[in-house]
């Protein structure tokens, strides 16, 4: 089978009655069983993939095949397709089966996605390494000594290694868009507010967005288009339109872009990263785009505010897994208490329970206003800071991540991890819209991308311009 790169050249292929739909997925099948050390899915939906195939081929036929009629998708395990199992990729949740779909994998279905599997990740999506997975961890496809990224990993994996067209992820700092850097491929987080959350596992819900990964602008802006818009199931989701992102993608005019000047002179910002997104910069200057350095001085207080108040919410959010109504129930369990405790204690991996004990912490009587309220006060400057910068500006940019992807066994150093999301946190702390772009290849051979943010609600803007960008870089 050909390794497709969007899912345009699919349908020219179908239409030339080169491929359909039954045989392309089939293919997928057979280059899954063939990869399968990189661990990247936890269940490949076989049968019902070949079925979902079989029903578009004939609506394809009949002229009434949907906007992703050929495009073969796998989902983050965070992410609720009824009748499927749904783990976070944690023992707390093994073997459950969603009662419903959530309110994105029902779009996909709509127009015709075929759904071929369920994707590996760090448990309950915390993680930056795809190595806290009760199921073990990703390998990154281009070097498997090395880690896809996270939280989204087995989404990356994936679609790098061509395992499918496109995933669906969730990025709650950086889990969409720093495994995309670390495997060349296109992942997107949405404004929030944008997409629906309804289905979607929570980790913090006040950061949390479903987004794609792709291997085509194009693709993401499909995909984008699909998800997005109004949810009866979810009130935190705008009630605007959808531009049709996909017939749009034709920037108009010059752009003004800010780059951060302290993302630049990071200390551990590789030297290679760093030339090359000054490289990008000039390029952009000679095609006339106004490109200025701008000073956020607040660089070093995102990682500690986003984990304060992502932490405090997981407690929250997670304090439902009690062993009692599903989940995981300890057999060790006496009465309610032992339930509870013995429940959590073996359901939870290492990572969770840190975070969730974070979290306890810093809601907690005594420490409650020196932490939670503190850190929603930083976060409210740091969106002013970037509301400003965007007042200015129409676009960010700065590097995805500080580095090239890893070698496995980082994970050891829990605030090493940490920092591995300095330069997404952002977007989630302010709630605006970014993607990663692979536009880079490091001397280690491993790819790696850059980062555009622009203005809430603006993906239109946001999508052509990185079109723009990946063809003038």
């Amino acid at each position: 089978m050909k390794n497709y790169d969007s899912l345009g050249e699919i349908r020219k292929d179908i239409s030339s009655g080169e491929v359909n739909c039954e045989s392309l997925v089939k293919g997928y099948l057979e280059r899954i069983n063939t990869h399968k050390h990189l661990n990247a899915f936890l269940e490949v939906f076989a049968a019902g993939a070949v079925e979902q195939a079989k029903e578009t081929d004939k609506k394809i036929r009949e002229g009434k095949a949907g906007k992703l009629a050929g495009m073969v998708i796998g989902i983050k395990d965070v992410l609720c397709y009824k009748g499927h199992k749904v783990s976070a990729s944690s023992r707390m949740l093994e073997n459950f089966t969603s009662l419903y779909s959530a309110t994105v994998v029902e779009r996909l279905l709509k127009e015709d996605a075929i759904i071929i599997g369920r994707l590996n990740c760090d448990e309950f999506a915390m993680g930056s390494s795809n190595e806290t997975s009760h199921f073990g961890k990703v390998l990154n496809p281009i070097d498997n000594k090395r880690s896809p990224g996270g939280s989204s990993g087995g989404c990356v994996a994936a679609v790098g290694a061509g395992l499918c067209l496109a995933a669906l992820g969730s990025d709650t700092g950086g889990s969409i868009r720093q495994p995309a850097s670390f495997c060349g491929v296109y992942g997107l987080k949405p404004t929030y507010g944008r997409v629906s959350r309804y289905g979607l596992i929570a980790y913090a819900s006040s950061f949390d967005q479903v987004g794609p990964i792709a291997r085509s602008i194009e693709d993401i802006a499909l995909i984008t288009e699909v998800i997005a818009g109004p949810d009866e199931y979810d009130s935190t989701v705008s009630a605007a339109g959808v531009p049709l992102y996909s017939r749009n993608l034709d920037y108009k005019g010059k752009a003004k872009i800010g780059y951060i000047e302290e993302c630049l002179e990071s200390e551990g910002l590789d030297p290679e990263i760093k030339k090359r997104t000054e490289e990008i910069i000039t390029r952009l200057r000679k095609e006339g785009h106004t490109v200025e350095s701008v000073s956020f001085p607040y660089l070093d207080f995102m990682v500690p505010a986003y984990y304060v108040l992502t932490t405090a919410e997981a407690s929250s959010n997670l304090s439902r897994y009690g062993g009692l109504l599903y989940g995981h129930r300890s057999a060790a369990a006496t009465d309610t208490d032992s339930a509870f405790t013995k429940s959590r204690s073996e359901g939870f991996g290492k990572e969770v329970k840190r975070r969730i004990m974070l979290g306890t912490f810093v809601l907690s009587a005594g420490y409650y206003d020196a932490y939670y309220t503190r850190g929603q006060k930083v976060r409210r400057l740091l969106r002013e800071k970037t509301f400003e910068i965007l007042n200015r500006y129409e676009f960010i940019l700065s590097p995805t991540t500080p580095g090239v992807a890893f070698e496995s066994g980082k994970i050891n150093d829990p605030v090493a991890m940490y920092l591995q999301d300095i330069f997404t946190v952002q977007a989630n702390l302010t709630g605006i819209p970014a993607i990663s772009l692979p536009m880079g290849i490091h001397s280690t051979g491993m790819p790696f991308g850059i980062q555009l943010m622009g203005r809430p609600m603006e993906e239109e803007k946001l999508l052509a311009f990185s079109r723009t960008i990946t063809r003038i870089g």
